[in-house]
């Protein structure tokens, strides 16, 4: 482990391996690329003082060079103990300057004395995936806040926290939901956490999904991405739901729908991706036949209810890296994969540069925007202007050499008209 000024990463001699791995995902990442032409020129974020608690992964480093090409004088700490790629934290601290407090599988004193250590940088833009950093600053440093111009929040759960924060009336400066642009959630949270979720599984399971019977709880944007692609790798996918109109959806798109209680007693492979509190509890680990296995892609370790799982077992021990196996009092076995944790990230490298090039042109273009409009934004939430979302489309498809039609003057005027009838 090696700590200094400039960050604390596991070792500093495989920053070279990171950078390698940099440039390889940059190459996937054409829009944010172009933004970062831009930003060299015009300097938008120049001296501006940010934090960033964010995934330290390949596609990560290649936004925070797009931050620091911007101007922006930058910090990095991990959103999650089990999502850093050290030859990547090394790489940010010892290829490209930028100061990141990151170590995987960090206990959780060492995650908040990271996050606290970004916080030090006292930024004027904060930059959140899951809102520990936001809620850090807001209940223990809060003596920061009066700097603090605005700040962006990536994933849903983080969305979720703000949006309870600026109801209560305690949220005290404005914050971009990231996650509702379009270009974020319609392909990073469904084509992104579709394929990364499988693969973590795979990788930390070597299980064939052919066959089995997968249950996906939670049919969000993130719960349909992973539902298609387990059916596509050949599984028996059920779905469990809350909300009538998704659970609707998920019949609709022929997926069997069952309450979780039931689903728990026939399911091979279970995968939560709902942001909400033991969606697995110990009625449904009571039900678990052998060899059941759990995963979570949802952003916290709370999904599962690991807890009542350790009070239901009578040994546990680890066979594989990122498998645990908790033998009950009956002899039925279950595994939990990446301790509960987001399991595409702790198992595997998160979601493919080519699907984060969209999501983190919205970060960085919303750091933009936030500068240039803050005066005139309330401590609220706050969704990307459709315009900004609609250049990252068009910049995607040009980089995929994919053209699509404009209206004519004509459908123009007829789409703005309302005298035309039938």
């Amino acid at each position: 482990m090696t700590t200094s000024t400039q960050g604390d990463v596991k070792d500093r001699s495989l920053a070279p391996r990171g950078k390698e791995r940099i440039e390889w995902a940059a190459r996937d990442m054409p829009v944010l690329r172009l933004i970062r032409e831009r930003f060299s020129r015009e300097q938008p974020l120049k001296g501006i003082r940010m934090a960033g608690c964010l995934h330290i992964t390949t596609e990560t480093a290649n936004l925070a060079l797009t931050l620091q090409a911007g101007g922006a004088d930058l910090v990095l700490c991990a959103s999650n103990p089990l999502s850093t790629q050290d030859d990547v934290a090394a790489a940010l601290v010892c290829e490209y300057g930028i100061p990141t407090f990151a170590i995987k599988g960090e206990d959780e004193e060492t995650y908040y004395r990271h996050i606290h250590a970004a916080l030090d940088h006292r930024p004027q833009l904060t930059m959140d995936d899951g809102c520990d950093l936001v809620s850090t600053l807001h209940s223990s440093r809060r003596e920061l806040l009066g700097q603090v111009i605005g700040g962006m929040e990536e994933t849903t759960t983080g969305v979720i926290r703000l949006r309870s924060m600026e109801k209560q009336g305690v949220l005290k400066y404005p914050v971009l939901a990231v996650n509702e642009s379009n270009t974020k959630h319609l392909f990073d949270n469904r084509y992104g956490t579709g394929q990364s979720t499988l693969d973590g599984i795979i990788r930390a399971t070597n299980l064939l999904l052919a066959g089995r019977t997968i249950v996906v709880l939670g049919y969000g944007w993130c719960g349909r991405g992973v539902a298609a692609r387990a059916r596509g790798l050949g599984a028996n996918v059920v779905v469990t739901e809350v909300d009538p109109i998704r659970a609707l959806e998920a019949v609709m798109d022929g997926f069997r729908v069952l309450p979780s209680l039931e689903a728990a007693t026939i399911g091979d492979i279970f995968i939560t991706v709902t942001g909400n509190l033991n969606v697995i509890d110990r009625p449904h680990l009571e039900r678990l036949k052998d060899g059941a296995v759990l995963a979570n892609s949802g952003h916290f370790n709370d999904e599962i209810n690991i807890p009542e799982l350790e009070k239901l077992a009578v040994r546990k021990r680890r066979l594989r890296d990122f498998v645990d196996e908790y033998t009950y009092a009956d002899g039925r076995q279950v595994y939990l994969l990446g301790e509960g944790r987001l399991i595409n990230l702790a198992a595997a490298e998160g979601h493919p540069a080519s699907v984060m090039d969209m999501s983190f042109a919205n970060q960085a273009l919303g750091a933009e925007y936030m500068l240039k409009h803050a005066s005139e934004l309330q401590p609220r939430v706050y969704t990307l202007p459709l315009e900004i979302d609609q250049d990252i489309a068009r910049l995607k498809l040009k980089a995929m050499n994919v053209a699509i039609d404009t209206l004519t003057s004509e459908q123009q005027s007829y789409l703005n008209s309302w005298e035309a009838g039938t």
